[in-house]
């Protein structure tokens, strides 16, 4: 009795110990912590590659933005030293010519006197004179347009090649005057001219840079005529401001407004043309 109830327990132990496996309990092992750890190793791995593939995108594209912007600025740095470089032929040529006329009416009204080896020449004048005139006058001439845009002041009138030529007709009259008109003395053209003068610029500039760069001009252009004066290269006749005409400094006014007139127009067809393209 006992063998048999003995051998029945053996029996059921050996039954539940081969049952089947979904009926057994589950392990700690069976889990899936090593799926877990994976997905997040390859998720790690595809942001790193994701956000490597962004920069080096990124950095292709910066490349790409810098080369434009240089190439840009190289062309443009070309076109405005093109047009520096045109703007003060013009000027150059233009002071050139005024300079040998207006010296050549001077010259005829024996308002100034040169050596006779000078007279002699094809322009019956100094071959340094237009050289001179025109190398200030192109220097003046492009210091205009970049004061104003320096202290911010535009032209208040119409910019336009009619009035520019006016200017100019103003300034030659200017120096025609001071030597056909004949007064009791020069200070009396003195104030005459200097009143013309000063109308010059209220018609054709009227702005504060105009008038502070014509006082800069006429007051350099004195002093050195007076040091070439001084030193022998040519003379006035009957001098009252130290060894030159007391009008000199209000015809090298009204030349440096008129110059700067002509280099405002230059600087503002240079600007407009682009637009009109």
């Amino acid at each position: 009795m006992n063998r048999s109830t003995g051998f029945s327990f053996d029996q059921t132990l050996k039954t539940s110990g081969d049952q089947d496996p979904k009926c057994q309990m589950p392990r700690l092992d069976d889990h899936c912590w090593s799926c877990s750890c994976a997905s997040r190793v390859e998720t790690k791995h595809s942001s790193s590659s994701g956000a490597n593939w962004l920069a080096s995108k990124a950095e292709e594209m910066m490349s790409i933005i810098t080369t434009v912007l240089s190439n840009a600025y190289g062309s443009l740095h070309d076109v405005r030293t093109a047009n520096l470089i045109r703007r003060g032929l013009v000027l150059f040529t233009v002071g050139a010519f005024l300079a040998l006329v207006l010296n050549l009416l001077q010259i005829q009204r024996h308002v100034t006197l040169f050596p006779e080896e000078v007279m002699t020449t094809v322009f019956s004048s100094a071959w340094w004179i237009p050289p001179c005139c025109g190398t200030g006058a192109a220097v003046v001439g492009l210091l205009y347009p970049c004061l104003d845009s320096h202290l911010g002041e535009p032209h208040k009138f119409k910019r336009e090649w009619a009035s520019v030529m006016r200017c100019i007709a103003v300034f030659v009259g200017i120096n025609h005057a001071s030597v056909k008109l004949d007064f009791v003395n020069n200070m009396q053209l003195s104030l005459t001219l200097a009143a013309l003068s000063l109308g010059l610029w209220w018609t054709f500039d009227r702005s504060r840079s105009g008038f502070g760069l014509g006082i800069t001009t006429a007051f350099l252009a004195t002093v050195i005529t007076q040091l070439l004066v001084y030193n022998g290269v040519y003379q006035y006749t009957s001098p009252d401001f130290l060894y030159v005409r007391s009008w000199l400094p209000c015809i090298f006014f009204s030349g440096g407004v008129t110059v700067g007139n002509i280099g405002r127009q230059l600087a503002m067809g240079c600007v407009e043309k682009p637009h009109n393209d």
